[in-house]
C-alpha cells in the first residue's frame, strides 16, 4: 500500500469536498450533495483517484465504515422519545404507513422496469426512507424545527430510523434463507440488545458519571463504546450498523448525552465526509440511458409520491392542508440509510454495480431538488394551495362554528412558545379574547379548560377573511414567520380595522421589515429576554438567594403550564 499516494489522494478529496461545500451553501444545498459530488469527481468516471483496485478505495471503504458507525451512534444518542410522546399517533401511523406504501409501490415499479426479485426488494427498501440529516439541517437553518410541521416530520423520521435499523439488522440474517436460523438469530439479537440495555442501566450510568470528571476520557469512552458494539455485532454475523445504533440508544437516557454527542460530532463529521465521498465514488461509468431513465422515474416517484403519501396520513389526524403539505414536502428524498442499505446489499453480492449507480443518482437528484422544495416550501404552498383542498381535513372547519359570528376584542394567533404567557395576562384582565391556532391538539386542550379557540392557519388569507377582525381592538401574533404576519396585516387592512397589531420576529432584520410594513409593535424574543434579565440583574445584583428563589418560582410556573397539557403544544 503506497502511503504517499493515499495521503495525496485524501488531501485532494478533502479539498474538493470543502470547495463543493462552499458552493453548495451558496446555492442553498446541504453538504451531503457536495460530498457525493466530490466522490463522483474523484471516482472512476473522472479523476480515477478512487476505483475498485486503488489503495485509496480500500482506505476510504474502511473509513466509511467507521463513518457509518459514528453516524448511527449519534442518531441513537439523539433519538428524542419526547417527540414521539407528543406526536406518537400521527408520527407512528404516518411513518409506518409511508414506509410500507412507498416500499410496496417502489417494489412494483422496480419489477415493471425489469428488476429481478432481490434487487427490487433492496431498491424498494431504499426508496422507503427519508433523510434525517438533510431534513433536520434545513429545518434547523429555517428555524422551523420547533414548528408544528417540523415536530411531526421529526417524529416520522424517528419512526423511519427505527424501521431502517430493523431492516439493516435483518439483511445479514435473511441471507441464509433458513427460517429456523432466522428465528434463532432474531432471538439472539433480542437477548443481546436486552443485555446491553440492562448493562447500560446498572453499570454504564455510574461509569459515565465517573468518566465525566475528565473530558478526554469521556470522549474516548464514547468512541470506544460505539466501535466496540459495532465490532461485536459484526463479529456475531449481525449488522455493524445496528450495533452502533444500539450503542447510542443505550446511552440516550444519560444526563451526559448532550456533552458526549457534542464532543464526538466533529469527529463524526470528518468520517461522514469520507463516507459520502465513498458513496459518490461508487458511481462507475459509463452510465447507460436505461440507468438515467430509471433514475428519473424513481426520483419523480420520490419527489411527488412520498409527499402525497405522507400528506394523506397526516390529514387523517385533522391537520390543515398547510401543515400536511409542509410536513410531506420535507420528506421528499431518500435517506443516508438508503445508501447504507444499498452498499450492504452490494457488499453481500445481492445487487450489482448498476443498481449502486442508480442509487447514487437518485440520491443526488432527490436530495438536491428537495433541498430547494423545503427551503421555498411556504412560497410553493401559496402557489398551489387551491389544488390541495383534497388534503384539507373536514375537521378543520369544525372549530369555527358560532365563534366566527361572535365579536372579540382580542385575537391571539399562536399559542405555542410565548402565547401561553400572553393568555394568562388576558385571562387575568378578563379580556374578551379568542385563540387562533393550527394545531388541533392545542385547540382541543384549550377548549377543555374553557378558552375560546378557532382552528385555522394564520398564513391562509381565505381563512382570515372569515374571521370578525373588523371588531377587534388588539391583534397579537406570536408566529415568527414574516409571511404569516404580513398576511394578517393585509387581512386587517382589508376590513378597515383600527386594531393595534403586535407581531413577532426571530431576527432584528425581520422586525425592521415588519415595522416598515406598518405593524404597530414587533416582539423580538431574544431582545426582550435580554431586557428582562438585565432588569433582574439590576435588582438582584449578585445575591444568589434571590436568583434561586426566582428560579424556583419560574420552575413551578413552567411545571404547572406543562401539567395543563397545553404548554408543550
Amino acid at each position: 500500500m503506497n502511503e504517499i499516494v493515499i495521503i495525496n489522494s485524501i488531501g485532494i478529496i478533502i479539498g474538493l469536498a470543502a470547495l463543493f461545500t462552499v458552493i453548495a451553501r451558496t446555492i442553498k444545498q446541504p453538504p451531503i450533495i457536495a460530498y457525493i459530488l466530490a466522490g463522483v469527481i474523484v471516482g472512476p468516471i473522472l479523476l480515477g483517484l478512487v476505483g475498485p483496485t486503488t489503495d485509496t478505495s480500500i482506505f476510504l471503504q474502511v473509513f466509511s465504515r467507521i463513518g457509518v458507525a459514528l453516524l448511527l451512534f449519534i442518531v441513537g444518542l439523539n433519538l428524542d422519545f419526547r417527540v414521539l410522546k407528543e406526536f406518537g399517533k400521527v408520527s407512528t401511523l404516518a411513518g409506518l404507513g409511508e414506509v410500507l406504501t412507498m416500499a410496496i409501490l417502489g417494489f412494483l415499479i422496480s419489477l415493471s422496469l425489469g428488476f429481478n426479485f432481490t434487487p427490487a426488494l433492496y431498491f424498494a427498501a431504499a426508496l422507503a426512507f427519508s433523510s434525517t440529516v438533510v431534513v433536520v439541517k434545513i429545518l434547523s437553518d429555517k428555524k422551523e424545527l420547533d414548528t408544528l410541521h417540523g415536530r411531526i416530520a421529526l417524529g416520522i423520521l424517528i419512526v423511519e430510523d427505527f424501521v431502517a435499523a430493523i431492516v439493516l439488522m435483518l439483511i445479514p440474517v435473511i441471507k441464509s434463507g433458513d427460517y429456523s436460523l432466522i428465528l434463532f438469530q432474531l432471538g439472539k439479537i433480542s437477548l443481546l440488545i436486552a443485555a446491553i440495555f440492562i448493562f447500560s442501566f446498572y453499570v454504564l450510568d455510574k461509569l459515565i458519571h465517573y468518566l465525566a470528571k475528565h473530558q478526554e476520557t469521556l470522549f474516548l469512552f464514547g468512541i470506544a463504546w460505539a466501535l466496540l458494539l459495532a465490532a461485536m455485532f459484526n463479529q456475531l454475523g449481525l449488522s455493524l450498523e445496528i450495533g452502533a445504533l444500539i450503542a447510542g440508544m443505550s446511552l440516550a437516557s444519560s444526563k451526559y448525552t448532550l456533552e458526549l454527542g457534542g464532543k464526538i460530532k466533529p469527529l463524526r463529521d470528518f468520517f461522514v465526509v469520507l463516507l459520502f465521498v465513498f458513496f459518490g465514488s461508487r458511481l462507475v461509468g459509463p452510465l447507460s440511458t436505461e440507468i438515467i431513465r430509471d433514475a428519473i422515474i424513481f426520483s419523480a416517484f420520490i419527489l411527488v409520491g412520498k409527499p402525497l403519501v405522507v400528506m394523506s396520513f397526516v390529514k387523517l389526524f385533522g391537520y390543515k392542508k398547510r401543515t400536511t403539505f409542509l410536513t410531506g414536502s420535507s420528506l421528499a428524498q431518500i435517506s443516508e440509510f438508503s445508501l447504507i442499505i444499498i452498499l450492504l446489499g452490494y457488499n453481500l453480492g445481492h445487487i450489482d454495480q448498476g443498481l449502486m449507480n442508480l442509487a447514487v443518482l437518485v440520491s443526488l437528484i432527490t436530495i438536491g431538488v428537495s433541498s430547494y422544495s423545503i427551503h421555498y416550501s411556504h412560497k410553493i404552498f401559496n402557489k398551489i394551495s387551491n389544488f390541495l383542498n383534497i388534503f384539507e381535513s373536514k375537521n378543520a372547519h369544525q372549530a369555527m362554528e358560532t365563534r366566527q359570528k361572535k365579536k372579540y376584542d382580542v385575537f391571539l394567533f399562536g399559542y405555542h412558545r410565548i402565547g401561553y404567557k400572553i393568555l394568562q395576562t388576558l385571562k387575568n384582565n378578563n379580556a374578551n379574547f379568542v385563540v387562533v391556532d393550527y394545531n388541533p391538539r392545542t385547540v382541543l386542550a384549550l377548549s377543555k379548560i374553557g378558552v375560546d379557540c378557532i382552528y385555522g392557519d394564520a398564513a391562509d388569507s381565505d381563512f382570515l377573511s372569515e374571521l370578525p377582525l373588523q371588531d377587534a381592538k388588539l391583534i397579537i401574533s406570536t408566529i415568527p414567520e414574516e409571511e404569516a404576519n404580513i398576511t394578517i396585516r393585509d387581512a386587517i387592512k382589508k376590513v378597515n380595522s383600527r386594531a393595534t397589531f403586535i407581531a413577532t420576529a426571530e431576527q432584528p432584520r425581520q422586525a425592521i421589515d415588519l415595522y416598515e410594513q406598518g405593524i404597530d409593535y414587533v416582539i423580538v424574543p431574544h431582545h426582550l429576554g435580554g431586557s428582562f434579565i438585565s432588569t433582574i440583574i439590576e435588582a438582584f445584583k449578585t445575591d444568589k438567594t434571590k436568583y434561586a428563589k426566582a428560579g424556583k418560582d419560574h420552575y413551578r410556573e413552567l411545571k404547572a403550564a406543562k401539567d395543563n397539557s397545553t404548554f408543550s403544544e
